[in-house]
Order: C-alpha cells, then structure tokens, then sequence
C-alpha cells in the first residue's frame, strides 16, 4: 500500500516538544505519518487523540499504526468540532496539537471524488466527508455568474475568474456539467480563447489552468477557511499552559489566516515559537517537490 509522504516530520516533532507521557492530538491523521513519529516519541504512557472527517483515511492509519492499540482514540469527525470531540472522549491535559491543512495524496488520487483535474472521468464531488451538503457538482451548475466569479477569485486568486464563471454558465444552459473532464475543458477553452487559438493541445509546463479553478471549488466545498477560523481558539482553550499548537497550511488564504490569529493572541494567551513559517529544506523538497508550499507555524500557550 502507498503512503503518503508527511512534511517537515522532524520541524513538526521538534515544535511540539514532545516528552514521555504526554497527550497529543493529531487534527487530521491522514496516513498516520507525523502520527507514528509522535507516537515514537511519547511512550507506551502517551496517548494520541486522532481525528480525520474521511473515513478512508482513519481505516488506513488504523492499517498503518495498528502496533500501538489502545495507546491510539481514532475519531471519525471534523476538526472544526475539537472541543466537543475532546469532551467526548474525555481526553485530558492535552499537551500538543497538530493541524496539517494539507490534503494527502490518496485523498486526491484514489478516492474518486473529482479533487485531482487529471481524473477526467471522475464525477465533480469534492467533498472530504459524505456530511458536507453541496458537492462541487452542485455548485458548478447552481451558483449564479456572480458567486462563481468570487470564489474562482478570492479562493483561487484566479485572473481569469469572470471568463471563466461565463463560460460556466453558457455552457451549463445546454447540459449539466457532471465530470472533471467537463469543467477542465471549458478552463481550457476559456484560456484558449483568451491567448486566441483554437488548437485542442495538452497543456505542458508549468502549472495547470485548472489548478487554481480547482483549489477555489475545494475549498468552498469544504468550508476550509471557516474551519481554520473556527478550530485556532478551540485548540489554545483545549492546550494546558506550556502546551504546544504547530499549523501546517500550504497556501497563503490558510497561512494569512493562522499568521494574523497567532498575532492577535499573542502575549494575551499564547507566545510566538517562530515569527517566520518554517519551509522545508533542499533536501525534502528535492524528495517530495509537493512539499514546496509547506509553511508551519508553532505558538505555546502560556
């Protein structure tokens, strides 16, 4: 079974200044990869809280870390709920909590969802957990022009987002759009026209038009920035005082978002580790070129 690869596995274990015994909380365990390096570090005592929305991703690391048993509470839950989640399972004196914003690459690969524009027989669904209410199928073919154009834009920082939100509608009058391959084909028409040619080639080098079209619907899907907004207070409330909080995010609406909220809490509940965002090194990048936008920022609280 492939695994997906964590970042910044060794910055992640020093940010959190793991020891014996402690109580860790792993937001979105995915594969399980900073998982099983935490569980390494604190013991046969320590205990490790792990939370993923996607079912598939919670069966895999059960997969992946069944040697520690009991030692491991999976929960099958958004982490926008961490205070309840933390409640329930009466997991105290939480002494670390990670969040990886980032999305690993089963999760776009292998889950049939429409995440990855190269899966172009995929339907358009997007959504990390069969809980969230609107696909990216129905938003494609019911946000008005308007609303397309804004979140093409302000989630996707796309310059064509009003070319593209036309293109959409015009087409959508005639037939729903299903399939990934149908949105990537109207994103590429869009840039055709826009660069005035009509030949149907592959798109080579550099990055794909989709990508930003793409990020944009996934994150409106999921909500992702409310979530973000909403878990950074619960984590610090949850965290005993010495406590540690590390934020992975990998693009710059996730990294404004922890940045400023670490900023207007700082000498009030927390204190600033890192006043820069540590990226990965030469070497990691060099290994795993996804990596590249990592950007990982720890707080304590006091």
């Amino acid at each position: 079974m492939n695994r997906h690869e964590p970042v910044l596995v060794e910055e992640v274990l020093e940010a959190l200044n793991l020891e014996k015994n402690k109580n860790i909380i792993d937001c979105t365990i995915g594969d399980g990869g900073h998982s099983e390096k935490i569980l390494e570090k604190i013991g046969e005592d320590g205990k490790l809280l792990a939370i993923d929305a996607d079912v598939e991703a919670i069966l895999r690391a059960k997969q992946f870390l069944y040697k520690y048993g009991d030692q491991i509470i999976f929960t099958r839950d958004n982490f926008v709920n961490l205070k309840k989640i933390v409640e329930e399972n009466n997991f105290e004196k939480v002494n670390g909590i990670l969040i990886d914003l980032g999305w690993s690459t089963p999760q776009f690969e292998m889950r049939a969802r429409g995440f990855s524009f190269n899966n172009s027989d995929e339907e358009l669904d997007m959504r990390y957990s069969e809980t969230v209410e609107l696909s990216a199928n129905d938003i494609i073919n019911s946000y008005d022009k308007y609303e397309l154009e804004n979140i093409f834009k302000r989630y996707g920082e796309e310059n064509l987002s009003i070319e593209i939100a036309k293109k959409i509608i015009e087409i959508r009058k005639d037939k729903k759009i299903e399939k990934v391959g149908d949105l990537v084909e109207i994103i590429l028409q869009t840039y055709r026209e826009k660069i005035k040619t009509d030949k149907e080639i592959p798109w080579i080098g550099g990055n794909h038009p989709a990508t930003k079209v793409f990020q944009a619907l996934r994150i409106e899907v999921n909500k992702e920035l409310d979530v973000i907004e909403k878990v950074l207070p619960q984590a610090v409330e949850i965290l005993e005082s010495g406590g540690r909080l590390a934020v992975i995010s990998f693009h710059s609406l996730e990294d404004r978002i922890v940045k400023h909220y670490f900023k207007s809490e700082k000498n009030k509940k927390i204190k600033i580790i890192n006043k820069k965002p540590i990226i990965v090194s030469k070497d990691e990048y060099d290994k795993n070129p996804k990596a590249r936008s990592a950007k990982l920022r720890i707080i304590e609280k006091i």
